[in-house]
């Protein structure tokens, strides 16, 4: 086998004592490795701790007691908001909108525009354009807008490598283009996305942008005025907190321009039986009981990933990566989708091996203790592109050693054994 991969890049592997579900066996004794954070990262005692004591000690809704219990929830919710804020570097806490994941964020964005009026309005003069490398979640809102308001939908195609094909930029996004939707970090393929060029032709057409960062939150330093867009979406789980929480990042006089979304509690100044009128954002956009325990744990995930830095994380992850391509392509007959470098490449790695259906290659890496995703991981237009019906995916996070990724490698080794 060869030598592990080591480097000042590394995180301490101390880190991965924070994370229980690291130290279980499975399959007659073997200890887990987990290659599958792209789909949700495990999470740390810290985060845990922070649920339990909310719902042990300051569990009430938020907002509208006055006891003590319910000052206390709303102060720890609204404390999550300030730290998402600051963590992505928000120039308003006002501007930080609680869901229950990306899927709903980007949904938000996309029932505000088929509702607004101009200048936002989407309808059947106007263009939304997305890439063809998206997650579901950044396609289907879009497809449902598109058949409500007849707006015409495109995309930017990829090429054989797994990049964005920009050699169009001109003809996809064009004055008729209202809004651009794109993720920062594909989930399948890995790619980070060159954002300034997509930013630099949106803002010369008056085009809205919508980013999708739940690949990019996670991994790497993320700050929305950096990134000049008009929404930012990402969601928790991937992060180290709990299920059922994501963000909606949106410019705050879009906030105050763009109709709510869902109505109901909270999310009123006033009703009456003829009309109501609506609270300021964010509350404008979060009607009913909110997420409050999720809120909780994200806001403890943050100062959990902020403590020990986005940036050592990012190139903790970069080395892991690196080291993963390289020793994926000694593997006979393996062929990544997507980036074969680490050169602008997240920590997502999918490939084929051979003629083994993912399927298979899946089941018997778990039977070695290895979790891997198998399938088209929610981006199927990428398996068709590349003419494939899905792949194997290991994806890796800030407790991801290089002794995981040659476990990896020896598995995929037995796996080829076993189908001869």
């Amino acid at each position: 086998m060869p030598g592990l991969l080591t480097g000042s890049h590394l995180l301490d592997e101390a880190i991965r004592k924070d994370f229980p579900l690291l130290d279980r066996v499975v399959h007659d004794g073997k200890k887990i490795v987990y290659l599958d954070s792209a789909a949700t990262s495990q999470k740390p005692r810290q985060v845990l701790d922070a649920l339990n004591e909310y719902y042990e000690r300051h569990n009430a809704n938020v907002h509208r007691g006055v006891y003590t219990v319910a000052e206390e929830a709303t102060a720890l919710y609204e404390g999550a908001r300030d730290k998402v804020a600051a963590f992505i570097n928000a120039p308003s806490r006002d501007e930080v909108i609680f869901t229950k994941n990306a899927s709903e964020s980007l949904n938000l964005v996309a029932n505000m525009l088929g509702w607004a009026d101009e200048p936002y309005r989407v309808d059947h003069e106007t263009e939304i354009v997305i890439t063809e490398m998206e997650h579901h979640s950044n396609i289907v809102p879009w497809q449902l807008l598109s058949q409500r308001t007849g707006a015409k939908l495109k995309w930017f195609g990829l090429t054989d490598d797994g990049r964005l094909d920009l050699s169009n930029i001109d003809e996809i996004i064009t004055e008729k283009t209202k809004i651009v939707s794109f993720t920062l970090v594909s989930n399948l393929l890995g790619t980070v996305n060159p954002v300034e060029a997509i930013v630099r032709r949106a803002q010369e057409v008056g085009a809205l942008l919508c980013i999708d960062a739940s690949q990019a939150a996670p991994h790497m330093p993320l700050d929305v005025q950096a990134l000049q867009a008009d929404f930012v979406a990402f969601t928790g789980h991937k992060m180290c907190g709990p299920t059922g929480i994501g963000v909606l990042w949106g410019r705050q006089e879009l906030l105050e321009d763009l109709p709510p979304f869902l109505g109901g509690g909270e999310m009123i100044e006033t009703v009456s039986m003829h009309s109501s009128t609506y609270a300021p954002a964010p509350h404008k956009f979060e009607a009913g009981t909110p997420p409050i325990a999720q809120a909780v744990g994200l806001g403890a995930a943050v100062d959990y990933l902020s403590a020990i830095g986005m940036d050592k994380i990012a190139a903790h992850e970069h080395a892991i990566t690196e080291y993963a391509v390289k020793r994926l392509q000694e593997v006979p007959d393996l062929r990544i989708i997507g980036p074969t470098t680490a050169e602008d490449r997240g920590a997502a790695i999918s490939f084929v091996l051979g003629d083994i259906h993912p399927h298979d290659v899946g089941q018997v890496l778990d039977e070695q203790g290895i979790a891997v995703r198998v399938g088209h991981h929610c981006a199927r237009p990428v398996c068709l592109r590349y003419g494939i019906p899905a792949t194997t995916r290991a994806s890796f996070y800030l407790y991801s050693t290089p002794a995981e990724v040659d476990a990896l490698v020896d598995g995929l080794e037995h796996v080829r054994n076993f189908f001869g």
